[in-house]
């Protein structure tokens, strides 16, 4: 017989012939996903696999007071239970009428999930060991009952409720395992509320009480289980991606460190009255500080709300601002995507229009850029992580400004908005974060030169980093891997200088901060790291087959640039010549990238429209072609050039 060999991570599971174990990432098991209600029967698609699976999907209206509606696949369609009241189980025709391989089906329900106008979060979580299980059973009135599950791992909070009967619904957090909680109440944590968990672990959970709550005779329930750090993702198999801890508020902000940037967050004070189980989320809003973050409450039926106080994202976790001092819970889940992307259409958007409107980008884009290209009056960058209305102008050093407040729509989820200026051709391109892609870092500078935290999980190739703050130039740094660091400008035709901003040394004095896969580092100047200033940076690489970071020398023929894309070649080419002064210029299919009709946009210095016609530039197979109609631009003969280009 063959010898079996021991599972691992990516090993397999029989010498000879056993079968691959497959990675998990977190956007194969959990969504949010955001939409406008219209009382029409149609299906949400959000790739999550509740048919075959199995899973939970919790609906809450934003706009309008109606009930937290939680569905799911254990007890059936159509079987509704509202987090904010004890109300047994209802039986629903036309809310969520089916789950399916890529999501979940809509009824006509005029109000609780898909009111004409009205706009909904919806959160899906699938079931998958180590991250969320379902258990539904009968009550026997045995206290000390054990029930088995499927996480895989001990559970870091538990949530039972009775079908059957008006419950509370009951709450177990692995922080505070010695009591219990309520989710559709604000009352602390009690141990005269503990009903669940003297036993728990990786197979079982115990109903420690028989009331009517946990465990009466003949009456049903269900129970959600949720994972805490058990890893189990990734492509290695040891990633987190769902934590259940605790932190004390105190006067001011309070940081808490999860090992990732989270894309959900709910959390609950412990120890005071009146304070509700607030959730907040990055598609809707969870910027970071300084910026408004959108909160719903799984305990009220009220719509959201929106302040400056709350939960706020950083890179490794998130920081609470505005509560009451005390104790809190939480449950975070990590950012996706986790896989690294293979087709470059779903992480990055141009766009080219005449009419301001909703643009829908078919994916939820994290950073948008938009040019005017008719009378060159405005530049707006905006991103989901900054926060709506702040935009920058990559073609000027002034700060941060609020004037365009819809430059970027935060809640629509996979569309954006551009400003009401805009009232001719205008340009736009959007970014998805993803591993190995792009990525966008917010920090503070404090003075001092040092590393920052980034998730774009390789080295960068490209950055570009502006102060929000204050009017400094736009630091561009590449050659990331040389001792001999290179910085250019956005916001100038300068030629490329020895940084010394973003380097490996700050004048005479030597400073470790050389960038890694997981972080960047900044010198204590002004430019990148004033203290005090808020900075944004955006980090870009080679990812195969989607993007590519590199440089070219000019001939002043043509000559065609391989940057190892498919037969279409390349969306967008941004170029700068680097020996010596030239303009930064872009390309993008939306407009025309073709041999016959190849228009571009300059990004830096005094704003100019789009110059059209034959320039020169257009996509080929495998990459881009520079011919001699582009030697005067970005194919001067000698000339040396650095660029990135996106399939």
């Amino acid at each position: 017989m063959p010898v079996n060999q021991t599972s691992g991570n990516l090993t397999t599971d029989a010498f000879g012939g056993g079968v691959a174990a497959v990675p998990a990432y977190i956007e194969d098991v959990f969504s949010t996903y955001l939409y406008t209600g219209n009382q029409t029967a149609r299906n949400i698609v959000n790739n999550i696999d509740l048919s075959t699976k199995g899973g939970m999907v919790w609906i809450k209206d934003r706009t309008s007071a109606y009930s937290n509606g939680l569905f799911d696949t254990a007890r059936g369609v159509n079987k509704r239970l509202n987090s904010n009241s004890t109300s047994a189980q209802q039986t629903t025709t036309d809310e969520v009428g089916a789950f399916n391989v890529d999501g979940f089906s809509l009824g006509n329900n005029a109000d609780e999930a898909n009111a004409t106008g009205d706009n909904y979060a919806s959160w899906t979580f699938r079931k998958q060991p180590k991250f969320f299980d379902i258990v539904t059973y009968t009550g026997n009135s045995t206290a000390g009952r054990l029930l088995s599950h499927s996480l895989g791992s001990t559970p870091g909070f538990i949530i039972i409720k009775n079908t059957t009967s008006a419950t509370d619904w009951v709450c177990w957090h692995t922080a505070i395992p010695g009591s219990g909680g309520f989710l559709d109440t604000t009352d602390p944590f009690s141990p005269s509320y503990k009903y669940i968990c003297n036993t728990v672990n990786s197979t079982v959970f115990s109903l420690d009480s028989a009331s009517t709550l946990v465990n009466a005779t003949g009456q049903t329930y269900v129970a959600y289980l949720f994972a805490h750090n058990a890893g189990g993702f990734g492509l290695t198999g040891t990633d987190n991606v769902i934590s259940c801890g605790s932190f004390t508020q105190g006067s001011g902000d309070t940081a808490v460190t999860l090992g990732y940037e989270p894309q959900w967050v709910m959390i609950k004070s412990t120890d005071a009255t009146g304070s509700g189980w607030d959730i907040s989320d990055n598609m809707r809003g969870m910027p970071v500080s300084g910026q408004s973050t959108k909160t719903l409450d799984a305990n009220l039926s009220n719509a959201e709300s929106s302040s400056i106080y709350g939960l706020h994202t950083t890179a490794t976790g998130f920081v609470s601002n505005g509560y009451t001092s005390g104790s809190f819970i939480y449950i975070a889940i990590r950012r996706g995507p986790m896989k690294v992307p293979t087709d470059a259409t779903k992480v990055f958007k141009p766009f080219t229009y005449t009419t301001p409107s909703y643009q829908d980008t078919g994916t939820p884009i994290d950073s948008v850029l938009v040019l005017d290209a008719q009378t060159a009056n405005v530049g707006l960058w905006g991103s989901r992580l900054v926060g709506t209305p702040p935009t920058l102008d990559p073609r000027t050093t002034n700060q941060e400004t609020s004037g365009f407040s819809y430059a970027f729509q935060q809640g629509q989820g996979t569309s954006y908005y551009p400003s009401g200026v805009f009232g001719e051709k205008t340009n736009s391109y959007g970014w998805s974060r993803s591993p190995k892609f792009f990525d966008e870092v917010c920090y503070t500078g404090t003075g001092s030169a040092r590393s920052i935290t980034h998730n774009l999980g390789v080295l960068p190739e490209l950055m570009i980093i502006k102060d929000r703050s204050s009017a400094y130039d736009w630091i561009v740094a590449g050659n990331m891997t040389s001792t001999t660091y290179k910085e250019l400008y956005l916001d100038t035709n300068q030629a490329c200088v020895t940084g010394s901003a973003i380097a490996y040394s700050s004048g005479s004095a030597s400073i470790t901060v050389a960038p890694t896969t997981t972080t960047f580092g900044v010198g204590p100047y002004a430019v990148c790291n004033g203290s005090g200033d808020n900075y944004v940076a955006y980090l870009f690489a080679t990812c195969a087959g989607v993007s590519k970071v590199g440089s070219f020398t000019g001939t002043g023929a043509t000559q065609t640039i391989d940057c190892g894309f498919g037969a279409s070649g390349a969306r967008f080419v941004l170029i700068k010549r680097t020996d010596t002064s030239g303009n930064w210029y872009s390309f993008n299919s939306s407009s025309g990238f073709t041999s016959g009709s190849s228009p571009y946009m300059v990004w830096n210095g005094a704003a100019t429209a789009e110059t059209t016609g034959n320039n020169g530039c257009f996509a080929a197979s495998t990459g881009f072609t520079v011919t001699s109609t582009a030697s005067s631009t970005v194919n001067i003969n000698g000339g040396n050039y650095i660029f990135l280009a996106i399939a």
